[in-house]
């Protein structure tokens, strides 16, 4: 069986960095992949990306400028498991208060779980944001980090291909020699 895995890049364009996500998204589109796996740019519509993955994933590669302390254009890897990534978010707001471009990742999927989804494994690669101000285009940093992070995603998919659709082995995946990021493994 083949597993089924999105690569999803998240962020709002219009906040410099915050579109790093999409920049990955929109460089990763443009190249091959095996069957099985979808890359999709779905900036700030979280609830386009629950519904998305109400078609059944097996892995979701979440990319996504984020604030870890470290340098500006670093690149970490999270891992949080899903029952963490659900809790960490609160409860849905009724209709009249619900905005649906200001999800973060743990909202979405607590929305996945309210309509009866699940993914079974999910991964984020983060980067340092520079800056967040209104604006268009990504800082010089960020910018240089899009690249090693196709290269990390592509790894990242790999591994989730290997796995045959079980939980992936995100843990065997290492920063490459070339890649100048720093790169971390942590549990949310």
């Amino acid at each position: 069986m083949t597993a089924r895995v999105l690569v999803a890049g998240i962020g709002n364009i219009f906040l410099s960095d915050d579109g790093f996500g999409s920049a990955v998204a929109a460089r990763l589109a443009a190249e091959p992949w095996p069957e099985g796996v979808r890359v999709g740019d779905f900036g700030i519509r979280g609830v386009h990306l629950a519904y998305e993955l109400l078609d059944g994933y097996d892995a979701l590669v979440l990319v996504d400028a984020m604030a870890t302390g470290e340098a500006p254009g670093a690149l970490t890897v999270l891992e949080p498991t899903v029952e963490s990534a659900e809790d960490a978010a609160p409860p849905l707001p009724s209709l009249a208060a619900f905005d649906a471009h200001g999800m973060d990742p743990a909202t979405v999927l607590r929305l996945l779980a309210d309509l009866g989804g699940q993914v079974r494994s999910i991964v984020v690669v983060g980067c340092e944001p520079a800056s967040l101000e209104e604006g268009m285009g990504l800082s010089e940093p960020v910018a240089r980090a899009v690249e090693p992070a196709t290269v990390l995603v592509r790894e990242l998919v790999s591994a989730q291909l290997a796995s045959a659709g079980g939980a992936a082995e995100w843990a065997m995946v290492r920063s490459l020699p070339d890649i100048a990021c720093s790169l971390e493994m942590r549990e949310m």
